[in-house]
């Protein structure tokens, strides 16, 4: 038989840049997994948005035409309920509660949740906290958001939030949200210091509010229909190369937050760390509306994890 018989081709796509920490790991997984199946195996990644948007990826995935993506947790509220307490401000304590909760059992359950809807986690990468940026005024606390029109991503969460503290959510398409900055389409925005500092986003907002409301994942996710193409130990060398790059990608996006406010400084950005209690205040009915619901019940679970 020929290699391009014996060489099982699974085709990754995602919308970030190649100088991402996230497709960083994704090349390291590629290797992994060609070192692991002994070439018998091979991760092709099309990076920069190439195939589509992360609605798009999904629903590629859902129907078998793409093997694997990368999304943020956040669109996948849709497809699986429970999924909408990363959405929620202010659920985690600390970074090391947070991981706590990703790597429990009821993390890795809700990766598997999806299977549902046709698709599957094999992972969480490090998204970071998101806080927002402002294109022309500072952000000291919620009475400062008061009016002001924030981009959001096309969450239902997101929305309620930004409402919560008193701004007009606005659901633009990431792609189209240097211009939306630019023209003062929207007064600002909400993410984690590397993507405000890949994005250029620094360019046209000179205040970042370390606020840190949310903590949402990104999650690699993979095709129910191509997970069951697989032989067990095909799936097996997959899921290893992708927690080794998950590993990885801690420490990676580790440092490209440490670099990310370094440089958005020295570009005339003015970082604030503001009391976040007026923040938790300010949102603290949106936990209560969740109590009774999948949502709610994890937020219990995560309430109580030590």
């Amino acid at each position: 038989m020929g290699e391009a018989q014996q060489v099982k081709r699974l085709k990754l796509a995602h919308s970030l840049d190649t100088n991402h920490p996230v497709h960083q790991a994704m090349e390291y997984m590629a290797a992994e997994l060609d070192a692991l199946s002994q070439g018998s195996m091979r991760l092709e990644i099309h990076p920069s948005g190439q195939l589509g948007g992360e609605r798009e990826l999904i629903e590629l995935l859902q129907i078998g035409s793409l093997a694997m993506t990368k999304v943020s947790a956040s669109p996948l509220e849709g497809f699986a309920p429970a999924i909408k307490v990363f959405s929620i401000p202010y659920v985690f304590r600390d970074q090391d509660h947070y991981w706590r909760f990703l790597e429990s059992d009821r993390g890795l359950e809700l990766l598997l949740s999806l299977r549902s809807v046709r698709l599957r986690g094999l992972g969480y990468y490090d998204a970071g906290s998101r806080s927002f940026y402002m294109t022309d005024k500072p952000l000291h606390s919620p009475t400062d958001l008061q009016g002001e029109k924030i981009r959001v991503q096309k969450s239902q969460t997101s929305v309620e939030m930004v409402e919560a503290l008193g701004g007009a959510a606005t659901p633009i398409a990431w792609g189209e949200l240097y211009t939306a900055l630019q023209q003062g389409i929207v007064d600002g925005a909400e993410n984690n210091p590397p993507s405000f500092y890949l994005s250029r986003h620094y360019e046209t907002s000179k205040y970042y509010t370390l606020d840190e409301h949310t903590q949402v994942p990104d999650i690699l996710l993979v095709s129910e229909h191509v997970w069951q193409t697989l032989q067990p130990q095909q799936r097996e060398w997959l899921q290893t190369a992708a927690q080794a790059s998950v590993a990885l990608q801690k420490e990676l996006w580790r440092q490209a937050t440490d670099d990310a406010l370094r440089a958005v400084k020295a570009a005339g950005v003015t970082v604030i760390v503001p009391d976040k209690a007026p923040f938790r205040e300010a949102v603290r009915p949106m936990h209560d509306s969740y109590r009774g619901t999948p949502a709610g019940a994890l937020l219990s679970y995560i309430e109580d994890l030590p």
